[in-house]
């Protein structure tokens, strides 16, 4: 066998349980290699298979033990691992298969190099086999790619200021509407928590605004995203210990997961009048920083005595929400790095979900499994709410309790969505802390491929 180095090297994808049926089928001429190498299409294993003058001629992966399908992180684990060539699937796969291997591809030739030589190292490219939604697959990976850079990159160069021009580009790239609130307007036009979080840092808090619908004029399904834009988060007076503010870039990771999404659904054109509110700020340490015990209004019209001026998400999240809160929506949801008690019950790996409406929850989570990109229903316990009460203000922003942390912000939340009537939490990590297959340490736009899958379904249009 010769290989062409024009042409694409075929590439076989298989179970463990495949091989040894593989190899008396297309894989006589390089059995003793596989011997010798002792292939057992491990998970994510490559294996290259040269030809009589040595050059690749084509390659084998492993899928590991048979699931219930190919995920995108299958595809990135094995593209990361093959040579910066072309490759071509040897075997048909489902569309859905099909697709989210070629994602996964994408996924893996990710490079966050603002700050650093840009490798010129190539990466591998998988030519898109029959069936695969090549559409959506650019469109994922541009989003994926958008939301990663702006949570990789440091508060230093993407600040308050940094972040409302992000938002505005994006309403700029789809003709959309943009507004915003910043420093003593957030005063003016009643958004005080947002102001009080925000006015310690040298960056202006500031409040975004962006307004786009599918068909202007027409009566459309009302979605409404809020994401926590807190750029960097000291803990405030409360203040962080090192370890714990190192990774405080990415506390505005809710703000890029949506801000992405909604890139994903103007791109997309689902039937619906978007309106996104990203709160954009600091949290920091100075002179004139909210304090403890400080009572702060809000645009609800509730008054909060602070407990904590390291859980300042919540107070940022509840003036957008009470913006937004209006009995016509259709849906709103609001992603943000809310609660460490939520990493401490579910890990890094799993946003957790809150709603009231348990069939909402329900098909959001499965849209979750079906796009490798899991979520998991948390419970709105209503007995735990009279904990956040204060002797002094209407609502403390934390509970007395060590317990159900992830709860407690959850329920702090819903004091402020009163008329819409369905709405969603999200509290998500948006960072990736250990190196694996295709996915090194790093930023991670968790939720944002599942709820594009469960918009797309729930308003009648294709993912």
């Amino acid at each position: 066998m010769h290989s062409d180095e024009s042409a694409a090297v075929p590439l076989w994808l298989l179970y463990e349980d495949e091989v040894a049926a593989w190899i008396g089928a297309q894989a006589a001429p390089w059995q003793r290699w596989l011997d010798a190498q002792n292939f057992r299409a491990e998970r994510c294993r490559v294996l290259l298979l040269a030809d009589e003058s040595g050059a690749i001629a084509a390659a084998v992966a492993g899928l590991g033990k048979r699931g219930s399908g190919l995920s995108l992180w299958l595809g990135a684990g094995v593209a990361e691992r093959l040579p910066a060539k072309r490759f071509r699937l040897q075997q048909n796969f489902t569309a859905a298969d099909s697709t989210q291997l070629c994602l996964g591809f994408a996924y893996a030739a990710y490079r966050y190099e603002r700050y650093r030589r840009a490798s010129t190292a190539g990466m591998a490219m998988l030519e898109a086999p029959a069936g695969a939604d090549t559409g959506y697959v650019a469109l994922a990976a541009e989003s994926l790619a958008m939301a990663r850079d702006w949570i990789n990159t440091p508060a230093a160069d993407f600040g308050p200021v940094e972040l409302a021009q992000a938002v505005r580009a994006i309403a700029a790239r789809h003709s959309a509407s943009y507004r915003e609130w910043i420093g003593e307007e957030l005063l003016r036009e009643n958004f005080p928590a947002i102001h009080a979080v925000g006015r310690a840092s040298g960056a202006a808090p500031r409040l975004c605004e962006l307004t786009w619908s599918a068909q202007p004029g027409a009566r459309l399904p009302k979605l409404v995203l809020v994401g926590k834009g807190v750029c960097f988060d000291s803990g405030g007076l409360d203040i962080k210990t090192s370890s714990g503010m190192a990774l405080m870039k990415k506390d505005m990771g809710g703000a890029a997961v949506a801000l992405a999404l909604a890139h994903m659904i103007m791109s997309a054109r689902l039937p619906v009048e978007l309106r996104v509110l990203i709160p954009a700020l600091e949290n920091s340490v100075g002179g004139n920083a909210y304090r403890p015990g400080d009572v702060l209004a809000t645009r609800k019209g509730l008054s909060v005595e602070v407990g904590n001026t390291d859980a300042e998400g919540r107070l940022v999240l509840c003036d957008a929400l009470s913006f937004a809160d209006a009995p016509d929506l259709d849906l709103m949801v609001d992603f943000a790095t809310l609660t460490g008690a939520a990493r401490i019950a579910l890990g890094p790996e799993l946003p957790a979900l809150f709603g009231e409406d348990e069939r909402l929850v329900a098909e959001v989570a499965h849209a979750g499994q079906l796009e490798n990109d899991p979520l998991w229903p948390m419970p709105m316990w209503l007995a735990y709410d009279d904990e956040l009460g204060s002797k002094i203000a209407d609502l403390n922003n934390v509970a007395p309790s060590s317990f159900a942390g992830a709860i407690f912000g959850a329920l702090f939340l819903r004091r402020f969505v009163t008329l819409a009537p369905r709405w969603l939490h999200i509290d998500l990590y948006a960072w990736n802390p250990k190196d694996r297959p295709g996915r090194g340490v790093g930023a991670e736009a968790q939720t944002l491929r599942a709820m594009f899958r469960f918009l797309s379904l729930r308003y009648n249009v294709a993912a």
